[in-house]
């Protein structure tokens, strides 16, 4: 399937600057396929990203600086690399809070066999 988007399946002349837009397409989730990157999906919206990520590295845009627009216009989803924001925090928070309740029911159980 041909794809509208420029850049959607032509690298960058530049092997700096495809490298650059490679890494980042590496990280940004395809939004129909889900369970790929950008960088791997033959979707049509997953072309339409790599080539909208080529032409802003061509531009000189800063890999973070199109993340960031990305995220600003897909939401957090589209990265594979959330940000920790006040919604986010409990989910980094809770396997840490998993483990320690875990630990202490595991040392109260043992502590409580040790006695006679």
């Amino acid at each position: 399937m041909e794809s509208t988007a420029p850049y959607a399946y032509r690298q960058l002349d530049e092997a700096a600057k495809e490298a650059k837009a490679q890494s980042l397409m590496q990280t940004l989730r395809c939004l129909q396929c889900q369970g790929q990157s950008i960088a791997d999906s033959d979707a049509p919206i997953a072309g339409s990203m790599r080539s909208l990520v080529r032409e802003r590295i061509a531009a000189g845009e800063e890999p973070e600086a199109i993340r960031a627009w990305l995220i600003e216009r897909y939401g957090d989803y589209v990265s594979y690399a959330p940000r920790v924001t006040g919604l986010t925090w409990p989910l980094f928070a809770l396997p840490l809070v998993l483990v320690a309740l875990a630990a202490f029911l595991l040392r109260h159980r043992f502590r409580r066999g040790e006695r006679p």
